[in-house]
């Protein structure tokens, strides 16, 4: 069958090739725990495998006191960033883990590193953090926040909001709203200006997609599946986000529009309550670079749960081959009663192989509670299911 990828779809490929294999994507996670705890019921015997992304809800699950969390990833500089925060919650009081993650940065951070941190990393790690100590610095873009692909982003929509005092300040009054009546008001104010035609053009090019980490396989899936495509459905996340949604604690938009947590909002593991607890949790996690399918070839043991995110938009598209070879090593090593969560750019996955009509019982119901009450919000679906003994 002849080849009718065209030359822009081509280079879109090329393009997420390229950032995918040599940069930090994610410098904090885009799914929420909060949601992810709930529906997985994580506790005492639970052994998790998962796509580490940026770790924060890797930490996060240490909450709920599971045995073993396995944390996967192909690119070993996601891999290495939650060494990193790993090493910074062994290492450091938590003044300077707050400054470091909750703010972005640090003024000693390369002391911190050489004298602290460092020793507690894979050589692996260290070869990631000996060329990046500049991340932590107070210089011009003066937050981790603001590095790495999707930091990229997040740095160019700061700058544009630095040329347009009025809305930067609607946008920080509507995080700081105390009701979801003063959101909605807030925003309708600021929306027609925040999605002007730049921005929707902005949303829509496939280089701003690759660093936000969305290869063309979801780009496809929302343009086929979503009325008015990939500009409206953007628009249409975020006025559901930021009006039927509590602003007050989603850490996920207020780090990404201000490049920096607040102690009343911010991941669990930035928290000082939770930092002795975690302490003592952290031999329970293990970092792996490699894939999910290598994984489980490579070790033994039944799994309890395991959380895929969205990786199988990309694997369905490109490599369906792959995605059946994938479930299949999921199903060999699923203790009785694993569950199983992902997140997919469709709004109706359609996707996975015939073969798991009878292996699985999907809970289609709490994955979508939980999707509506997700405080990030750009997914178009959450998808749980356990399987069958």
């Amino acid at each position: 069958m002849p080849d009718r990828t065209t030359l822009r779809e081509k280079l879109y490929d090329a393009w997420f090739r390229r950032v995918h294999g040599s940069r930090l994507i994610y410098n904090t996670c885009w799914e929420d725990p909060r949601a992810d705890r709930e529906l997985l019921q994580l506790g005492p015997g639970a052994r998790v495998l998962m796509i580490t992304s940026a770790g924060c809800n890797a930490l996060d699950y240490l909450l709920d006191d599971p045995t073993s969390i396995d944390c996967v990833d192909v690119n070993p500089k996601q891999n290495a960033l939650l060494e990193l925060k790993r090493a910074a919650l062994l290492s450091l009081d938590h003044t300077d883990l707050f400054r470091l993650f909750g703010e972005g940065a640090h003024p000693q951070f390369n002391a911190l590193y050489r004298d602290l941190l460092r020793a507690r990393l894979s050589p692996e790690a260290q070869a990631v953090w000996d060329r990046q100590l500049h991340w932590f610095d107070t210089g011009l873009r003066r937050s981790f926040y603001f590095r790495g692909a999707s930091g990229d982003v997040a740095w160019l929509v700061r700058s544009a909001l630095s040329v347009r005092p009025t809305l930067r300040a609607e946008l920080q009054a509507l995080l700081a709203s105390e009701s979801l009546d003063e959101q909605r008001e807030r925003y309708a104010r600021v929306e027609r200006e925040l999605f002007g035609p730049l921005t929707q053009w902005f949303v829509r090019q496939p280089a701003t997609l690759t660093l936000l980490g969305v290869p063309r396989a979801q780009r496809n899936l929302i343009a086929r599946q979503y009325p008015g495509g990939v500009s409206a459905y953007v628009q249409d996340k975020l006025r559901y986000l930021f009006t039927e949604l509590p602003l007050k604690d989603n850490y996920f938009w207020r780090v990404y529009l201000t490049g920096r947590y607040t102690p009343d909002c911010c991941p669990n593991y930035l928290k000082p309550e939770n930092l002795p607890t975690l302490r003592a949790r952290l031999a329970r996690l293990r970092v792996h670079t490699r894939s999910i399918a290598e994984h489980l070839r490579e070790h033994g043991g039944a799994l309890s749960h395991f959380v895929l995110l969205d990786h199988q938009d990309w694997l369905a598209a490109q490599a369906p081959a792959d995605l059946a070879d994938e479930w299949q090593l999921i199903l060999a090593r699923s203790a009785p009663g694993a569950r199983v969560l992902l997140r997919s750019a469709a709004m109706n996955i359609d996707f996975l192989p015939d073969f798991l009509g009878n292996r699985l019982t999907p809970r289609s119901a709490e994955a979508e509670l939980w999707h509506q009450r997700d405080r990030v919000g750009t997914y178009g679906a959450t998808w749980l299911a356990e399987v069958r003994t």
